[in-house]
């Protein structure tokens, strides 16, 4: 191997981002729902004095990864830790509101326990949440580094700065892409195959709203794309199947795509 290559490579290391594997964060973030979603894992009796010293515990690994990631900020990393600890009854608020959403809407569903245990859609939800309160607190990396786990494992890309409110109900799931600067209201449905996108890749819009809101009581179904920061689908609308969908709809719309099939 010439030298130039072996330096190139050399030079990259000395350069790189410290950050824990993404591996020891995944599984951090899997112990903590897990922890708070017991069906998830083995059966366990904790007591509340348990409880609290397996918290304390993840708390703890939660400031080692905080702190052995070079791009944080050292002074404030134990206030973070105690911050996304103290938000944790919120987010386990919110992801029962999805698990409702799923329990009500899913006629397939047979149980808590299935949704909890099974469900793609669930446990996506479950890793953005978690991702997106570090990313409130202005965490490097490790936010999109949990959301990315949950898209390796499920097939759902979910980025950790989307804003999404309560209820979400995704079923199956595989293909869906949530981006970045997206808006969700609560009580939405999304289907398989869902991309909520931009409609440019324009490096310089990266600090722009990029990406559609969608408004409460939404549905849109599979293989839909609806594009652009200033698009919004209004409350209460239904979007069907292979829509593409590039401008807002009001309140109350049906837009479907009608296909010409031949059958020869």
């Amino acid at each position: 191997m010439n030298t130039e290559f072996l330096n190139s490579i050399i030079e990259r290391q000395n350069q790189q981002q410290v950050v824990p594997s993404n591996q020891t964060i995944a599984n951090w973030a899997q112990s903590l729902l897990n922890l708070i979603f017991p069906e998830r894992g083995a059966s366990t009796n904790y007591n509340q004095d348990v409880l609290k010293g397996v918290f304390f515990e993840l708390k703890e690994e939660l400031l080692l990864i905080l702190k052995s990631t070079k791009s944080s900020n050292k002074v404030l990393n134990k206030g973070i830790a105690d911050a996304f600890f103290d938000r944790l009854p919120e987010i386990y608020r919110k992801l029962n509101t999805d698990l409702v959403s799923l329990v009500d809407g899913d006629p397939a569903a047979q149980s808590e326990f299935e949704i909890i245990r099974c469900y793609p859609g669930f446990f996506a939800v479950a890793m953005y949440r978690f991702a997106h309160e570090l990313h409130l607190l202005d965490v490097p990396h490790i936010p999109r580094i949990i959301t990315e786990y949950a898209h390796t494992t499920t097939g759902i890309d979910i980025h950790p700065a989307a804003e999404i409110g309560e209820y979400l109900y995704i079923d199956h799931g595989t293909g869906l892409v949530i981006g970045e600067t997206t808006v969700i209201g609560n009580h939405v449905k999304l289907y398989q195959g869902v991309t909520l996108g931009a409609l440019s890749v324009d490096k310089s819009k990266s600090n722009v709203k990029r990406h559609p809101t969608i408004g409460n009581h939404v549905i849109i179904y599979s293989g839909a794309t609806i594009l652009g920061g200033e698009t919004f689908i209004g409350d209460h609308s239904v979007i069907g199947g292979n829509v593409w969908l590039t401008r807002s709809v009001p309140e109350g719309s049906t837009v479907y795509h009608q296909a010409e099939i031949k059958i020869k």
